[in-house]
């Protein structure tokens, strides 16, 4: 599954090239819990179709009866137009309406909606993201008018007094070493999250007998693949074969890089040793060995593949979106922990 702000873009572009009139949704501020986080979109088209999520439906079905099926609203006894410089929406001010749009006690978010957004800027812009480019798109908000930049890094967004600066990426990107069976449930499970999903392995044993659809399979040495592919900010490597000659040398490699997860499967012992061998033979330090994570995943008491994949993917996934794990969630530390040693 692709990124959703790119899936989302790129249906808003269809629709407008197809002459629909159309809204751009974006969440700007929120107050207290909120069921989606500051810079969600969704698109919704004067026919009502909607892609994307700014709740958990209730604010989307006020938005499709506002501007697309209600007959009390605007002068001419239509649905709001879909037309006029950008404006905003709060929801949840009160407690009634937070319950009546689904929101957590307490909770209040702030849309800002753009109509009729330029077909050929959001082509422009889904062109780039498709192509690997991180953008920065800003929306004045006086005039509604907007321009596409390349961004350096993925800031959050900005809302200022005349401006919303909101970064797009392209998907985020996993390359796993190895195609075993864990490797095929952890695809799977980063395919639905999202991530774009390549797998490393020369074993034609092991990739010929691949059974998921949707990723990329390359059969040449990891270490090269590494270094092809170009690990940055989006990126994470994991290797899962247990093969020093595979997983050692990627794993060097992808720790020169700007990968924000780098992790190898294994046990305690095992990746212990493959420290060890790190630092012994091919010059790596404790302090150039700190991003390496091992074991990889969060302790669940994992003992099958499927069950270890989920470990890994939430630990990904925690390191992805700025989420300091627990201690007792480490699987070196709880395994310890469970074997009486003390830590």
């Amino acid at each position: 599954m692709e990124n959703i702000d790119v899936i989302v873009l790129r249906r808003l572009r269809d629709w407008r090239l197809a002459g629909q009139s159309a809204l751009l949704a974006t969440v700007v501020r929120t107050w207290g819990s909120s069921p989606r986080p500051v810079g969600s979109i969704m698109g919704l088209a004067q026919s009502g179709a909607v892609v994307g999520s700014v709740s958990g439906g209730c604010i989307e079905d006020d938005l499709i009866y506002r501007f697309t099926q209600s007959r009390d609203l605007g002068s001419s006894g239509q649905a709001s137009p879909m037309e006029g410089p950008p404006q905003t929406l709060r929801y949840g001010i009160t407690a009634d309406e937070a319950h009546r749009f689904g929101l957590p006690c307490g909770g209040t978010l702030e849309l800002l909606l753009e109509f009729n957004p330029d077909a050929q800027s959001l082509s422009a812009l889904v062109a780039q993201l498709e192509s690997g480019t991180l953008m920065q798109r800003t929306t004045e908000l006086k005039t509604g008018d907007v321009t596409i930049a390349p961004a350096r890094q993925a800031d959050g967004l900005q809302l200022t007094e005349t401006a919303l600066i909101n970064t797009f990426g392209p998907e985020y990107r996993m390359l796993l070493i190895g195609a075993g069976q864990l490797a095929e449930y952890l695809a799977t499970m980063a395919l639905f999250n999202g991530f774009m999903v390549t797998v490393c392995d020369p074993r034609n044993e092991y990739t010929d007998s691949w059974s998921v659809s949707g990723v990329k399979i390359i059969a040449e040495w990891p270490d090269d693949t590494v270094r092809q592919f170009k690990p940055d900010q989006r990126t994470c490597v994991l290797a899962l074969t247990h093969d020093p000659k595979l997983d050692d040398l990627a794993l060097m490699e992808a720790l020169r890089t700007d990968a924000f997860y780098v992790g190898a499967i294994g046990s305690r012992a095992n990746n212990e040793s493959r420290r060890v061998r790190l630092i012994e033979h091919f010059d790596q330090t404790p302090p150039t060995l700190e991003k390496l994570r091992g074991p990889i995943g969060i302790f669940i008491g994992s003992k099958t593949p499927a069950e270890i994949a989920v470990s890994v993917m939430a630990e990904v996934l925690a390191v992805k979106n700025g989420v300091p794990l627990p201690r007792d969630f480490n699987v070196a530390h709880a395994k310890n922990q469970s074997d009486g040693l003390i830590v």
